[in-house]
């Protein structure tokens, strides 16, 4: 089983950049594809971006393609979510998930196994 905490969500303005870290311990990061989700308030967790084992194969929820990036280091056992041109209605609280589905990306939040606790990314306009 692997465990999952996520870090680097704060305080930005519209426009600005964060880049979010997701740390895994127990298991090896690279037994599982990763995916990012958020949660705003009174809203349903819905799904950002999703990465595959090996990286080569990401996949983008339209409202952010172009701005977040998802990446991963297997070797530090992180993966990452670098967020730009933040908007304040990309305010909410941010999950990286773990499926052990590992060879495909995921492309929404149904099937993950592993979830972190979440960081709050709270965009001001």
């Amino acid at each position: 089983q692997v465990a999952l905490v996520e870090s680097g969500g704060g305080l930005v303005q519209a426009g600005g950049s964060l880049r979010l870290s997701c740390a895994a311990s127990g298991r090896r990061l690279s037994d599982y594809s990763m995916g990012w989700f958020r949660q705003a308030p009174g809203k349903e967790r819905e799904f950002v971006a999703g990465i595959n084992w090996s990286g080569r194969s990401t996949y983008y929820a339209d409202f952010v393609k172009g701005r977040f990036t998802i990446s991963r280091d297997n070797a530090k056992n992180t993966a990452y979510l670098q967020m730009s041109g933040l908007k304040p209605e990309d305010t909410a609280v941010y999950y990286c998930a773990a499926d052990t589905n590992y060879m495909v990306a995921p492309h929404n939040r149904y099937g993950m196994d592993y979830w972190g606790k979440g960081t709050l990314v709270t965009v001001s306009s």
